[in-house]
């Protein structure tokens, strides 16, 4: 098994996923579209609870991105009643994870809103893994938002222009609270990042699987894992650099 494989001392901080194939994984077998959708969220379940044992700091999940407020009303509606159902207190509250939101969380529903609210509030003090949902949420929308921001700040003179950094950017997207990604994962055959944390990822390392999101289990997760350690980052250097600095 993939999990006996993986380093403890190498383990990622920050593990995004792009949850693909849920329609997809239900047209194969006849069903509605919604019915992928409901077994994907019961997926996030289960890969949240794996990601603890593991000791997986962040795990970042593009649940919902501001192009799919284009999808059809029905499936819109579907998806919307299917979080609310989803965001138990109870699964947070026995894995002592935490919850947060990155993304136009004013465009979802009040009754989302404030189920989300009050999920992240009592799951604040808990010392686990921070399971991180993407709401409406698109990394053009989060860059925009933050250059509008900054330039308000500018504007009022409480930053100058010059002084203006990629810390300074940094710290102005949603994510500013959690490490960028070290992996991020896509399921569902796509190999794209479909507008999910462009800035985040500049030196993230990409796995790509097959594997329908509701197929993804805790096996697949250790796999990817596994294979991002057998990895070299170099961040721009040469691998004799990183070799040399490893062995200091």
């Amino acid at each position: 098994m993939y999990k006996e494989q993986i380093d403890k001392n190498r383990l990622p901080h920050h593990v995004a996923i792009i949850m693909d194939g849920n329609g997809r994984w239900a047209q194969q077998r006849g069903k509605q579209r919604t019915a992928g959708h409901q077994e994907g969220a019961m997926r996030v379940h289960d890969i949240m609870e794996a990601a603890t044992r593991l000791g997986i700091d962040y795990l970042t999940l593009y649940t919902f991105s501001t192009e799919n407020w284009n999808r059809p009303e029905e499936e819109v509606s579907a998806l919307m009643a299917l979080l609310l159902q989803h965001l138990e207190q109870d699964l947070f509250m026995k894995n002592d994870a935490r919850f947060r939101v990155i993304g136009d969380v004013s465009r979802l529903p009040q009754q989302v809103q404030d189920a989300v609210n009050h999920l992240i509030e009592v799951t604040k003090d808990n010392s686990k893994t921070c399971l991180v949902l993407a709401l409406s949420y698109s990394s053009k929308w989060e860059i925009t938002k933050a250059m509008r921001n900054i330039a308000s700040e500018v504007a009022d003179g409480k930053l100058s222009s010059d002084g203006i950094t990629e810390q300074t950017i940094t710290e102005h997207l949603e994510t500013n609270f959690m490490p960028e990604p070290e992996l991020l994962i896509r399921t569902g055959g796509e190999q794209r990042l479909s507008n999910y944390l462009l800035w985040q990822c500049a030196y993230t390392e990409f796995y790509f699987t097959n594997t329908y999101w509701p197929d993804f289990d805790e096996e697949q997760l250790c796999k990817a894992i596994v294979d991002y350690q057998g990895r070299q980052r170099r961040f721009g250097k040469t691998g004799e650099q990183v070799k040399d600095e490893e062995s200091k």
